[in-house]
Order: C-alpha cells, then structure tokens, then sequence
C-alpha cells in the first residue's frame, strides 16, 4: 500500500468588500468651434503673412503703441513746461 500525504495546502481567506457604485458623471457638451490654424513659423523657413502691405487693421498692439506715444508726448511736454516755468523765474531778478 502506498501511503498518501495528507498535508494541509494553506487556505486562502476570500473576505467580501462592499461594492461602492459610482453615479455617471453628467457629460456637458460644448460646441466645437473649428478654426483654421495658421501655418507655423519654423526656423530658417518663409512665413507668409496673409496680409499685404497696404491693409490697415488696427490691432491689440496698435492700441499699445498709441497709448504709450500719448505718454511719451505728454511727458515732455510737462518737463517743457516746467523748464520754462524754472527759466521764467530765474530771468526776473536779471531783469530788475
């Protein structure tokens, strides 16, 4: 007779967790705007600008450029007055 080995294999123990169920998240949907993307600008590679020389768009920068010329102009137009102002007070006791 060819005795059997009765060794015990480990159990595993199989313990039960509690099943969370998530609600669907509710999708927004959103218009897709298609837009026609510019060529990009490579190096050593032409870019052309679809706009020509003789079109006149006032711009963003535009704005900016004229705002910051209105300061410049108006800056020295106030340090002109005040060396005139300087030049007019130092003329009088000359003149006396």
């Amino acid at each position: 007779m060819v005795a059997k080995s009765t060794a015990k294999k480990p159990v595993k123990k199989v313990t039960k967790t509690a099943t969370v169920t998530k609600k669907p998240v509710a999708k927004k949907t959103v218009a897709k705007i298609s837009t026609t993307k510019p060529a990009a600008m490579k190096s050593f590679k032409v870019y052309r600008d679809g706009a020509s020389f003789r079109e006149f768009k006032i711009s963003r920068q535009t704005v900016y450029w004229i705002v910051l010329l209105l300061v410049i102009i108006s800056l020295q137009l106030w340090v002109i007055s005040i060396q005139l102002q300087i030049e007019s007070q130092l003329t009088i006791p000359i003149d006396q």
